[in-house]
């Protein structure tokens, strides 16, 4: 089977208030406006390859529009669309635009929506923002957090085996890890990768009834060293660390969480391993290793529960349930699993 997809390469996102966001996003992230076009924001980090990682569109509630995933070549990008054409959530193509050629557009099983390309134009900085090393899309950034890239995205699902089974069988991704309960039998998280990191896209398991929600997303930073100045720069400017920092069992990245402007949760982390073997084989964790924080020291705060958009009901998080939301998750989610089919 041929590689469909190669990696994430942006998202679009909802900011309730449009300007504020941009200029949290600037000032406090530490990322550079590219483009502003039919309403919409486009950002960039200063690694980012292509133009932008980061769309910013206004929206009444913080939340996810799509993420888009660059795929490994133009046939791989056709048989994609082929095989999403033959099942209940078949697509349609979008035309070139914001610097992308021709895209494949769907809505996937659980309402999340995907877009997959293959046309892009590589980014490469010009003036001051030209880097003296030929390998570096633009000059390093120290404006802010000024992360290198974007790294993953994590969203919810009321199944995460059921989630993690269809992308794998229709798109390719490889399941590297789970984590639940032995008793009672229930998954609350999983990672999957289309290359060799340890994941770019997570799946929490989800009470609501609102599909297509996202949990947080990642920016990577370069080293420990960075990822310690970047939470030494939002508390000093007034953003709180949600969680964090750690170290991730899974993945065995370090991490910290914190909110943006708009309420959206956001992931620093740097470090954890590389996979490179086809046919991986998911370990099962459990809370009691470690799956979110390796040195179980750290009590998850109960607003690590919180999806977007916002919904009555929990997610869980990567290290499991905080306390009282046992009972809610598992009556509503795990034990009621939608039916979908391909």
């Amino acid at each position: 089977m041929i590689q469909l997809l190669s990696h994430l390469s942006h998202l679009e996102i909802y900011a309730t208030d449009l300007d504020e966001s941009v200029r949290y996003y600037e000032e406090q992230v530490g990322l550079r406006v590219v483009d502003r076009a039919d309403g919409k924001v486009y950002l960039r980090c200063w690694g980012d390859y292509y133009a932008y990682s980061v769309v910013l569109v206004q929206g009444d509630e913080p939340g996810m529009v799509s993420m888009a995933w660059r795929t490994s070549s133009e046939e791989a990008l056709q048989e994609a669309a082929r095989r999403i054409d033959g099942t209940a959530y078949a697509g349609e193509w979008k035309e070139a635009g914001a610097g992308l050629g021709p895209s494949y557009v769907f809505t996937g099983p659980f309402g999340h929506v995907m877009q997959l390309f293959w046309e892009v134009e590589l980014y490469k900085g010009a003036g001051e923002f030209a880097s003296v090393y030929p390998d570096r899309p633009s000059k390093r950034n120290d404006r802010g957090i000024a992360p290198r890239q974007l790294d993953h995205v994590t969203i919810a699902s009321p199944d995460i085996e059921g989630f993690a089974t269809w992308y794998n069988e229709l798109l390719g991704f490889r399941i590297m890890a789970y984590a639940g309960f032995e008793n009672p039998n229930i998954t609350f998280f999983g990672v999957l990768t289309t290359n060799e990191k340890s994941h770019d896209l997570g799946i929490l398991l989800d009470a609501s009834d609102r599909p297509g929600r996202i949990h947080h997303y990642a920016f990577w930073v370069d080293n420990q060293a960075e990822l310690a100045r970047a939470a030494d720069l939002l508390m000093e400017s007034g953003t709180p660390m949600e969680f964090g920092p750690g170290v991730h069992g899974i993945g065995e990245q370090d991490y910290l969480y914190f909110r943006e402007a708009s309420g959206l949760r956001i992931e620093v982390n740097t470090g954890g391993y590389r996979n490179y073997v086809p046919d991986w084989k998911p370990n099962r964790w459990t809370p009691e290793l470690g799956a979110n924080d390796f040195y179980c020291n750290r009590e998850l705060p109960q607003s690590m529960l919180e999806a977007f958009p916002p919904a009555n009901a929990p997610t869980a998080t990567e290290q499991g349930l905080v306390p009282g939301s046992e009972a809610e998750l598992i009556q509503k989610a795990a034990l009621q699993k939608p039916a979908f089919q391909n």
